[in-house]
């Protein structure tokens, strides 16, 4: 996986992270131990409508990196194709989690024009935890907004943040 004369491998880990999840950071948790460097790549500009913003969503991920002491994890925000910015940190591998069948096309569709656009890039693909395969952040954010209890999906501080957002 490595590029030539190069002995660290990184790794990008990609998503709105709309908010990022207990999945999400299991995920990330299981990367992290598979790379010398894993970059959380928040991604600014998106087609979704989005409850945080890309400056939340940022901080988010950073408080959460801190608190489970994740040394060789860092988050930053990015705009445009991911290659490209895989590309731009010399990265070795993309990260995608799993949770079902559907994730799998969309991915695989993603990760072959990933492919053709920067073959010396991999795409790995972390099969969510079997607890955690219901888990999306839309559907959390939709049951935080009708008052159902999600904090055992999401990190302490999220679960606060979201509270917050929806005045609940």
């Amino acid at each position: 996986m490595s590029h030539a004369g190069k002995d660290k491998r990184l790794a990008v880990y990609p998503g709105s992270f709309d908010p990022l999840t207990n999945g999400h950071l299991d995920i990330a948790r299981r990367a992290a131990k598979l790379f010398d460097t894993l970059v959380i790549a928040v991604y600014a500009l998106s087609a979704k409508s989005l409850l945080f913003s890309a400056d939340e969503r940022l901080a988010l991920w950073q408080e959460v990196i801190a608190a489970e002491g994740l040394s060789n994890v860092r988050a930053e925000k990015f705009t445009g194709l991911t290659v490209e910015y895989v590309q731009a940190l010399d990265g070795d591998a993309i990260i995608k989690g799993l949770r079902s069948s559907n994730d799998f096309d969309a991915e695989l569709q993603q990760g072959l024009m990933n492919r053709k656009l920067a073959p010396e890039i991999e795409t790995v693909c972390l099969l969510s935890n079997l607890d955690q395969l219901f888990i999306s952040s839309s559907l959390l954010k939709e049951v935080a907004r009708l008052g159902g209890n999600v904090t055992d999906m999401l990190p302490t501080v999220v679960a606060q943040a979201l509270r917050q957002k929806l005045h609940v």
